[in-house]
């Protein structure tokens, strides 16, 4: 839960600062935006993970949570007078808290409850965002291993004659040896950088292993928020 943020829109000072104050107390704490009614914006709920509406003025609430919905923001509205069953026909995706003595720890439990799902979600999107690189990595890396064997048969060729050439020194205008010694050295190197791909196969292997548990990882964890 660590960098999540949780938005609380409230006209109550005395409610945020109860709110705050409660979940001050559990294991895992996010950090918290307030905005009023008058000072509300939308489009500065777009970075929050959660929002938690109460202690508004009846008239505003339905324009605040309509623009909490547009945006994809999970919402808990604390009901005070508003009736549930209008509000569930105009909000379906609102979560609703009625409130009363024990408002604080429904509130609070809901509200860890959504954080961490957002959190199972994300890891897992993150996973698959990493899984699609690691498999574009792959396959250019199986290329490069497929094409290895060719290239090092060439190069070897290179090598070779390069070599013997360098043998007839005698033969050879000085100009001449000095462009065939540097074939021969600038064949050494690619040889030598060709060595380096003998480990990415299994830098590949272990980074598939990597890629399927961090996933798995993300998937369990988004089931046991479910």
């Amino acid at each position: 839960m660590n960098g999540q943020n949780v938005l609380i829109v409230s006209d109550s000072a005395q409610c945020t600062r109860d709110l705050v104050a409660h979940w001050q107390m559990e294991r895992m704490v996010p950090t918290f935006t307030m905005r009023d009614s008058v000072t509300w914006s939308g489009g500065a709920s777009g970075a929050s993970d959660l929002a938690i509406v109460i202690g508004l003025p009846e008239h505003r609430v339905a324009a605040i949570l309509r623009s909490l919905e547009s945006l994809a923001v999970p919402t808990i509205y604390v009901v005070d007078k508003l009736a549930l069953h209008q509000l569930r026909s105009e909000f379906g995706r609102v979560m609703s808290v009625r409130k009363h003595d024990d408002w604080l720890d429904a509130v609070v439990t809901l509200g860890s409850e959504v954080l961490h799902r957002v959190d199972a979600i994300s890891r897992a999107r993150r996973a698959e965002i990493s899984a699609t690189g690691n498999s574009n990595q792959a396959a250019l890396g199986k290329y490069m291993l497929d094409a290895r064997h060719g290239f090092n048969n060439a190069l070897t060729s290179v090598l070779g004659n390069a070599e013997l050439l360098l043998l007839e020194t005698e033969e050879l205008p000085e100009r001449m040896r000095e462009q065939v010694d540097t074939i021969h050295n600038m064949a050494l190197r690619l040889h030598e950088m060709m060595q380096r791909f003998s480990s990415l196969e299994a830098e590949m292997y272990f980074a598939e292993r990597e890629s399927q548990q961090e996933n798995k990882g993300a998937a369990q964890a988004y089931l046991s928020g479910t």
